[in-house]
């Protein structure tokens, strides 16, 4: 489906992502992680074209999306989710879900959507998308649009962030439900162990690097070994 061909990136002379080739399988969900500064945020906006790679190719359904833009990859299935969601004045809750659904959903759709993430359809369909909304409701918001959107790939720029511990078990169960029922596959860049869990692969970025692709088992295991060692060097002062 996604093939990330030799990817490489730097900004302001700094490589912040080498060498990256993998491949995003066909209806797989794919947890992306490593420790902070690993690069993981950069190359999710590097697969939906918020960032240009300083050279490599991107390969999406076997067209090269290198050189398309965000609304380009868009209309081609690519959805994203970012780590701060983004706010739309003069939009209501239900405007964004009719526009990701590219169709006019019922009450009951729609209250279905935001129930999946912990929000009350009756409160929330008619509020605007403002300032007055917390950054984890907006959070759950976007998580809803693109359960909506169904697209062929979805890309979910560490969901966790900004969410409280009862709605963070109530997304578990969204993700796992979107990897049952839309005929496309997750991405999701996290290190958050529940959802690392529930992932079919996890790729492990270190440097910039792959480092490992592979089970929970193979995978989980390294990245405790990295915690413990940035932990010590956190306490040693280094």
């Amino acid at each position: 489906m996604l093939e990330l061909q030799d990817i490489c990136f730097t900004k302001d002379g700094k490589q912040i992502l080498q060498h990256i080739s993998l491949t995003i399988p066909h209806q797989k969900f794919i947890a992306i992680t490593g420790p902070n500064g690993s690069g993981k945020s950069t190359l999710a906006k590097i697969i939906m074209g918020i960032l240009k790679p300083t050279s490599g190719k991107i390969l999406f359904l076997g067209k090269d999306i290198t050189n398309l833009s965000i609304t380009e990859r868009a209309k081609l299935g690519i959805g994203f989710a970012f780590q701060q969601p983004v706010r739309f004045k003069g939009l209501t809750v239900q405007d964004l879900l009719h526009i990701a659904a590219g169709c006019e959903l019922t009450f009951t759709q729609a209250c279905d959507y935001l129930s999946d993430v912990g929000l009350c359809a009756k409160e929330y369909i008619h509020r605007e998308i403002t300032a007055e909304l917390s950054g984890g409701e907006l959070k759950r918001i976007e998580i809803a649009m693109l359960a909506a959107k169904k697209s062929t790939l979805t890309i979910f720029d560490e969901p966790e962030a900004g969410i409280d511990l009862w709605s963070f078990q109530s997304l578990i169960h969204v993700f796992e439900k979107m990897h049952q029922e839309t005929n496309g596959s997750i991405v999701i860049i996290s290190h958050q162990e529940k959802i690392l869990n529930i992932a079919d692969e996890l790729i492990l970025l270190t440097d910039g690097q792959v480092e490992k692709i592979g089970s929970k088992e193979e995978v989980l295991p390294l990245l405790l070994g990295q915690n413990q060692v940035c932990g010590r060097l956190k306490k040693e002062g280094c």
